[in-house]
């Protein structure tokens, strides 16, 4: 019996869209290499799918429709999927970055989910406690399509130069991610700056975010152990806005945070 054959449909979102794949599959009695093949994946791929231990991508799930005929089930059921891949806490934060027109980020360990490559992102989560890696992995990589639409968010990063030099995954996941960061601080949309050791001591105690929106207050996200806190009290969105001021007076210009993310990717090199 498959992994496929055993699966609890009720077990998860994941697991529903999963069963789901495979019964309209068989009713529609295309084996599952056919399925494969006209969907541009492997036949592996598609097993791990069926069995819920791999998270589709939009467009495949559009695919699957389109050769299956089910008349839009999956594209449907798909942002369900990635919806319930978050911890149940971090939904609201998601939706606000998702709203916002303009978005400051502070980081001083990891690169913010918005710039991850999927290779880091895997690494840094699977450091973590969960054990839905995939899945969270699909979805940040799903975060990152509000910088792609037509009108995307302002994008405004501090990081710590700690985040450059801390080896995440390995030297040829960090050239990737560092090559990232200096592909998006090429976009006029984008700001990114980093705050050198030689900056010393600095406000950016640990990570935060800062959203704007068209209308309405701003709101302030802070990073804990076990989850992250909103908050929209005026006075809170005030201080972290004043520390952020302090972290990009002390930060290296644009220019010259690109500079120094290109050396250290260069040390990187074998």
């Amino acid at each position: 019996m498959s992994a496929a054959d055993e699966l609890d449909p009720t077990s998860s979102v994941l697991a529903f869209f999963a069963s789901e794949l495979r019964r309209v599959r068989l009713e529609a009695g295309v084996p599952q290499k056919e399925l494969a093949r006209r969907a541009y994946i492997t036949p592996s791929l598609l097993c791990k799918i069926e069995s819920a231990c791999r998270v589709p991508s939009q467009d495949l799930a559009e695919q699957f429709d389109q050769v299956l005929g089910s008349d839009g089930h999956f594209t449907r059921l798909w942002p369900l999927v990635i919806k319930h891949a978050y911890p149940s806490w971090f939904r609201p934060f998601v939706e606000l970055e998702a709203q916002a027109t303009i978005i400051r980020s502070f980081e001083n360990q990891v690169v913010p989910g918005l710039l991850q490559t999927e290779s880091y992102a895997r690494a840094v989560l699977e450091a973590g406690p969960l054990d839905t890696v995939e899945e969270l992995v699909a979805a940040r990589l799903e975060r990152q399509r509000i910088l792609r639409r037509e009108a995307p968010p302002e994008l405004w990063v501090v990081l710590d130069e700690n985040v450059l030099r801390r080896s995440v995954g390995g030297p040829a996941v960090m050239r990737e991610q560092l090559g990232r960061l200096m592909e998006a601080a090429e976009s006029r949309r984008n700001v990114i700056q980093v705050v050198p050791y030689s900056a010393g001591a600095h406000a950016g105690l640990g990570p935060f975010w800062v959203f704007s929106f068209t209308e309405g207050a701003d709101v302030l996200y802070t990073d804990g152990l076990f989850q992250g806190q909103l908050s929209a009290d005026p006075g809170e969105v005030r201080t972290a806005l004043r520390a952020y001021d302090l972290l990009r007076a002390v930060a290296l210009s644009p220019r010259a945070s690109i500079d120094l993310i290109a050396t250290v990717m260069k040390d990187l090199n074998p």
